[in-house]
């Protein structure tokens, strides 16, 4: 009893209970504070059980409580005749009810709540058979029923997800990964598409790239079947090897036995076959058989709670218990009768263990033989692909070991420097980040001074500039990139006709052919790289140009237009009007510098006068406070035999 007490205060002062309580604490609580702790503890599980005892009458709580917990499957000691006197004690709190029941919830907290949160929904509402007989409620029973079934199987799939180590959130990022990915691949075909559409003869050469993606399909097809014959020779080799080993040791233990040894070998392996396949196999047979029957006995019981473990436990003790004694008579009931035999049933079972050992000892010992045998197979196999390569030894070994031991402390030192690199990059990156703020905060800034000029609109048209010459230089570059790809097929085609050319000798003449034809592919190819590049500056250029004629033909056009609006809207007019403005400003200034440098003297001279004024004024006013005081004490001691005070 005072195990469980300290198990339930342990319990209650852990999260999410925090009580602060000692043994002696708990176990001075009233018994309204128990139905309160239990309340509480009832309300953890399900939280509609989260209230406050005080609001609800006594008889309402009892039954809350004992519906509660013939949904959770609690058990209360005792036999059926005691259960009246539980629902009193739990009406009453009574310490020996409720302190087993606060136990057993806070041994299997979570495993209650998971029970309570499914009793929610596969609690089946018995609805009474003459109510059925109505088709509306018949068909909405019916609709019920299914639900709860696909609830069902819903949480089973559920709790499989959630066992199987999936993350939905991982199978999202790779989904949107994958959709990124396809997304970028239809762009890329369709500017390849695009490109390829301008270049004369596109066709042609489709068919020719077509032919040798082909090819290489095929070589690759080739390799991988070379690969696989080579495999198969390797396990041929192996086997031979092993077959040709088995087959030196036959005739060297023919060589060096006498028949008698022969037969008396051949004897022994009988002997112990005979043994495992007569005694020892079936034995585990049987025991396998056994153990099969009981594991798919427990299967098919239903799903136990530790409580049933817990009793299962209490009830295989006393069935042992019952063993054991039964035992003891019957020996002590034997006893004299056995008393002969004892020594030699001793005896056998002794030997027959031993037996049993060494068969296992000797079956190790034979599979541990062929598994070194496959080894030594595999380094001969190994050595002999090797081509006779030396075992270094000695000095050449502590060589290669001080080698060994270099690279270690070079790998080392890289490895360092990529730590150091890697946090440089998140300083980088972080400085970049910074960089990028500043720049937004610029951009906004010079966007307000620009609106506050009235050029707004400045800045994006030389961005613009900017990025139409960026274009410029990226088709530049995509250009190089271009005809860097180019000669790099074109190398790789020759490369591979030459390969071809060594191992078809058949069809040389035909390769002639396609030489100069690509040759004339390739000149053609140059050429079609040469007038692209050219097309593309010159649209490039045209391009510049037709931006900066519209922009002409903008200022113009607003410079000459006889509605005001308009005109306003041209730079020209824009930086006259601000130079006009600034003008006006400036001469503004200058004369409220003017009549603020004449007027200066004299305002000084007033504002000193102010000041002593003021001074003036304050002396006063303090003098007279002070002689208002003065004369309020003179009346007060005047009226001293009056009670009222004059102020």
């Amino acid at each position: 009893m005072g195990d469980q007490i300290q198990f339930i205060v342990e319990k209650l002062n852990q999260e999410p209970f925090r009580k602060n309580y000692n043994l002696i604490t708990f176990d001075s609580l009233e018994s309204v504070q128990l139905l309160q702790l239990l309340s509480d503890v009832l309300g953890e599980i399900d939280p509609k059980h989260a209230v406050d005892i005080r609001e609800e009458l006594p008889e309402q709580t009892a039954k809350r409580m004992l519906s509660l917990l013939g949904i959770l499957k609690y058990k209360p000691p005792g036999s059926a005749s005691d259960l009246s006197a539980f629902r009193q004690g739990l009406v009453t709190g009574s310490k020996p009810v409720i302190h087993p029941v606060l136990h057993w919830l806070l041994q299997r907290t979570n495993e209650l709540k998971k029970r309570a949160y499914l009793a929610r929904f596969l609690v089946k509402l018995e609805v009474p058979a003459e109510f059925l007989q109505d088709d509306t409620v018949a068909d909405i029973n019916k609709q019920y029923e299914e639900l709860m079934e696909a609830f069902k199987n819903l949480h089973k799939e559920c709790e499989q997800l959630k066992t199987s180590g999936l993350s939905t959130a991982e199978i999202r990022r790779d989904i949107s990964a994958m959709e990124e990915e396809k997304d970028q691949l239809i762009k890329r075909v369709e500017r390849l598409k695009k490109r390829v559409e301008t270049v004369q003869n596109h066709q042609r050469m489709l068919e020719i790239a077509r032919q040798l993606r082909l090819e290489k399909e095929r070589e690759e097809s080739l390799a991988q079947q070379k690969q696989e014959q080579k495999n198969q020779l390797f396990h041929a080799e192996q086997r031979l090897q092993r077959a040709q080993l088995q087959l030196k040791e036959m005739q060297h233990a023919v060589v060096d036995s006498k028949p008698e040894s022969l037969m008396k070998k051949l004897e022994e392996e009988i002997n112990f076959n005979s043994y495992l396949v007569t005694e020892k196999m079936p034995r585990e047979l049987e025991s396998k058989k056994n153990s099969a029957y009981f594991l798919q006995k427990v299967l098919a019981e239903p799903a136990m709670s530790q409580s049933d473990l817990n009793v299962l436990e209490i009830k295989i003790n006393e069935v042992n218990a019952q063993i054991n004694q039964l035992i003891e008579k019957r020996m002590m009931k034997y006893e004299p009768t056995d008393s002969k035999f004892t020594m030699y049933r001793q005896q056998a079972s002794i030997i027959s263990r031993k037996k049993e050992a060494k068969a296992e000892e000797l079956q190790a010992a034979k599979e541990e033989m062929s598994s070194v045998e496959r080894q030594m197979l595999q380094k001969t196999s190994q050595a002999q692909e090797l081509e006779g390569a030396e075992v270094l030894k000695g000095d050449e070994f502590k060589h290669y070991v001080n080698k060994l031991r270099s690279k270690n402390t070079f790998y080392k030192k890289k490895r360092l420097e990529i730590a150091e690199i890697t946090v440089e990059f998140g300083i980088l990156q972080r400085t970049e980040e910074l960089l990028k703020q500043r720049h937004e905060a610029i951009q906004q800034q010079l966007q307000a001074i620009e609106d506050k000029k009235g050029i707004s609109g400045y800045s994006c048209t030389q961005e613009e500039l900017e990025r139409v010459s960026a274009v410029k230089s990226e088709m530049d570059e995509m250009k190089g990139r271009t005809l860097d790809n180019m000669s790099e097929m074109v190398k790789k085609l020759n490369a591979m006709v030459a390969e071809k050319k060594a191992c078809l000798a058949p069809v040389i003449k035909e390769l002639r052919q396609l030489r100069q034809k690509c040759q004339e592919v390739k000149g053609l190819l140059e050429e079609c790289v040469q007038e692209e590049g050219n097309y593309r500056y010159i649209n490039c250029m045209k391009r510049n140009l037709e931006i900066q004629l519209q922009r002409a033909k903008e200022e113009m056009k607003a410079y000459v237009s006889p509605d005001p609006q308009e005109r306003r809207k041209a730079i020209r007019e824009q930086y006259t009007r601000t130079i006009l403005e600034q003008e006006n400003l400036g001469k503004k200034l200058r004369e409220k510098q003017k009549v603020v440098r004449e007027s200066h003297g004299p305002n000084m001279k007033q504002m000193k006068m102010w000041q002593d004024f003021e001074q003036l004024m304050e002396c006063k006013r303090e003098c007279f406070l002070k002689q208002q005081n003065q004369t309020a004490i003179g009346q007060v001691i005047q009226e001293g035999g009056k009670d009222r005070l004059v102020l």
